[in-house]
C-alpha cells in the first residue's frame, strides 16, 4: 500500500493532510489565504464575495475560484 493511502498517523512519517492555500477571487482577481479545513465561511476581504463553505472535513470552495498550495 502506498504511503499516500495509509491514514495519517499509520504513515512512516506522521503528517498532517491541511495545508494553507491562496484563493483567486473570481469577481476582483484579489488574492486571500484561507485554511484547507476552514470551519467557517471565508469572504472576500475587498468585495465580500464568498471564497469557500465549511463541509464535514475540507473547505469547499466556490464555482469559478482558483486556489494555489502554498
Amino acid at each position: 500500500m502506498s504511503e499516500l493511502k495509509k491514514h495519517k498517523l499509520k504513515t512512516l512519517v506522521a503528517a498532517p493532510r491541511s495545508f494553507f492555500m491562496d484563493v483567486k477571487c473570481p469577481g476582483c482577481l484579489s488574492i486571500t489565504t484561507v485554511f484547507s479545513h476552514a470551519q467557517t465561511v471565508v469572504t472576500c476581504g475587498s468585495c465580500s464575495t464568498v471564497l469557500t463553505q465549511p463541509t464535514g472535513g475540507k473547505a469547499k470552495l466556490t464555482e469559478g475560484s482558483s486556489f494555489r498550495r502554498k
